[in-house]
C-alpha cells in the first residue's frame, strides 16, 4: 500500500533514518546531542526513543574521536551515521576522514569496506555565530575515496539518505540547514514506494535562454531566478547537482549544447571551487556550442560574515539575473 505524506527535508530526513535503521540492525547513528534532544536541528528526534541508547549515541564535543570510533564500527560490519552538528565543526576530524575513512577501502584492496555516512548540515542564511554558516564541500569533493552528496528537497532526502546509508563506500551527505524546516522545498513522497535514485544530476526546470547549475540551499534561489526571469521572456534551465563526487556533468553538458550558455551558483568561495570545475569541464566538453563564457555567481572568498552581513555575502536572485543578464549581452 502506498504511504504518500507531505514532508520538509527534516522530516523526511528523520523518516529515513528510520526507515533504515528499521531494515537493518546494524544502522547506528552518533552524533553530539543527536539522541535525548533530537539534534539542534531534531532531525533525530525520537530515534533515541524508539531504537535505543545503543544505537543512538549521544558523543563527547569530540568529532575526530566520532569519525574515528564510526571507522571501527565499519570495521566490525556496522553502518554508522554520523552528525556533525554544523559544518564548521568538522575539521578536528579532517584527518580522520581523509587520511583513514576515504583510503581503508583502497588500502586493503577491497577486503575492508567503510559504509560510513557523515551527515552535516551546511550552508547559510540562518542568523549564526562564525563557524555555523560555511561551505566547505569542495574540501571533501577534492578527495579520492568519499562520495559527496547535497540533497535540496525532500524527495532526495528520504531516499537519498537511505542509498548513502546502504552504500559500502563513505558517503559525506550536505544538508541545507535553512530549508530543513522550510515549506519551500516540501513534496509529497510514497515512503513505501519504488526509491528514488539520488546520486546523478536532474534537470529541475526545463529551458532554452540559459542554464543554471547549482546544489544544496541554492538550488531554491535558481528556481526562484528562473521564475523571475520568465517574467522578463527569459527561459532559464535548472539542473541540480544533487551529487559533487563523482560529479555528474552529463546533462549539464547536454544542456549547455541546447541553451549555449552557463551560470554555476553555489554558497561557496569561488577560487578552486566545484563552481570552477565545473566551469573549467564544461569549457572543455561544450566549446563550440557556448555562446559566452562560462559565468559564476558564489560567495565571496572571504570568512563567512557576521550574521547582520550575510544577506549581502550570499548569492541571491538579483545576482543570478545579473549573470544572466551578463551572458545574454556577451
Amino acid at each position: 500500500m502506498s504511504d504518500i505524506q507531505k514532508l520538509t527535508i527534516g522530516k523526511a530526513l528523520n523518516l529515513g533514518l528510520r526507515r533504515a535503521m528499521e531494515e537493518d540492525p546494524k544502522v547506528l547513528i552518533m552524533g553530539e546531542d543527536v539522541g535525548k534532544l533530537g539534534g539542534v536541528f531534531r532531525i533525530t528526534d525520537g530515534l533515541q526513543k524508539d531504537f535505543g541508547e545503543q544505537r543512538v549515541l549521544d558523543t563527547p564535543l569530540a568529532e575526530s574521536g566520532i569519525i574515528g570510533t564510526a571507522v571501527g564500527l565499519a570495521v566490525r560490519g556496522f553502518r554508522p551515521v554520523c552528525e556533525i552538528q554544523f559544518e564548521g565543526f568538522i575539521f578536528p576530524g579532517f584527518d580522520q576522514i581523509s587520511s583513514q575513512l576515504a583510503k581503508l577501502h583502497y588500502r586493503t584492496q577491497g577486503k575492508i569496506k567503510m559504509p560510513v555516512v557523515i551527515r552535516v548540515p551546511f550552508g547559510g542564511g540562518i542568523g549564526a555565530v562564525e563557524h555555523h554558516s560555511e561551505s566547505p564541500e569542495s574540501l571533501f569533493a577534492h578527495i579520492p575515496g568519499l562520495k559527496v552528496v547535497s540533497i535540496s528537497n525532500a524527495v532526495d532526502a528520504y531516499w537519498g539518505i537511505q542509498q548513502a546509508i546502504k552504500s559500502d563506500d563513505p558517503v559525506l551527505f550536505f544538508e541545507p540547514k535553512r530549508l530543513y524546516h522550510s515549506g519551500a522545498m516540501r513534496a509529497e513522497i510514497d515512503t513505501d514506494g519504488t526509491p528514488v535514485s539520488c546520486f546523478s544530476s536532474q534537470v529541475v526546470r526545463e529551458g532554452t535562454t540559459a542554464t543554471v547549475v547549482a546544489y544544496g540551499p541554492s538550488v531554491k534561489v535558481a528556481l526562484d531566478a528562473a521564475a523571475a526571469a520568465e517574467d522578463e521572456g527569459h527561459s532559464l534551465e535548472v539542473i541540480d547537482l544533487r551529487t559533487l563526487s563523482p560529479l555528474d556533468l552529463g546533462p549539464v553538458f547536454e544542456s549547455v549544447r541546447k541553451t549555449g550558455r552557463l551560470i554555476a551558483l553555489s554558497e561557496a568561495p569561488s577560487e578552486s571551487s566545484l563552481t570552477s570545475e565545473i566551469a573549467a569541464r564544461v569549457q572543455q566538453e561544450c566549446f563550440y556550442s557556448l555562446e559566452a563564457p562560462v559565468l559564476r555567481v558564489t560567495g565571496f572568498d572571504t570568512p563567512y560574515p557576521p550574521a547582520k552581513l550575510e544577506e549581502h555575502y550570499l548569492p541571491d536572485l538579483d545576482r543570478v539575473l545579473h549573470a544572466v543578464d551578463r551572458s545574454l549581452a556577451w
